[in-house]
């Protein structure tokens, strides 16, 4: 590397240094002035909910109650094993 482009370099980094503490030192916002040479191409996308079909939360359902039922029968069995066997 050359000195010219070292320079240059330190410069650039300089300035954004420069930049970082005025904004800091603004409290952390940014004006019109220091965003001016910002350059952003392009619009930000808002991140689109997705929504499940009707019939695919009926089946999630579905399955959940099978599930919940399946645990309430293997406590209520737990239960009731516990209580027939004699307690010594």
């Amino acid at each position: 590397m050359s000195i010219e482009s070292i320079v240059s370099a330190l410069d650039a980094e300089i300035a954004k240094l420069q930049k970082a503490r005025t904004i800091l030192a603004r409290g952390g916002k940014v004006d019109a002035i220091v965003s001016q040479d910002v350059t952003f191409v392009g619009t930000v996308k808002k991140h689109k909910k997705s929504q499940m079909s009707l019939e695919a939360r009926a089946r999630i359902a579905e399955a959940q109650k099978k599930r919940w039922a399946k645990a309430k029968k293997a406590a209520k069995k737990t239960a009731v094993a516990t209580v027939a066997a004699p307690a010594e």
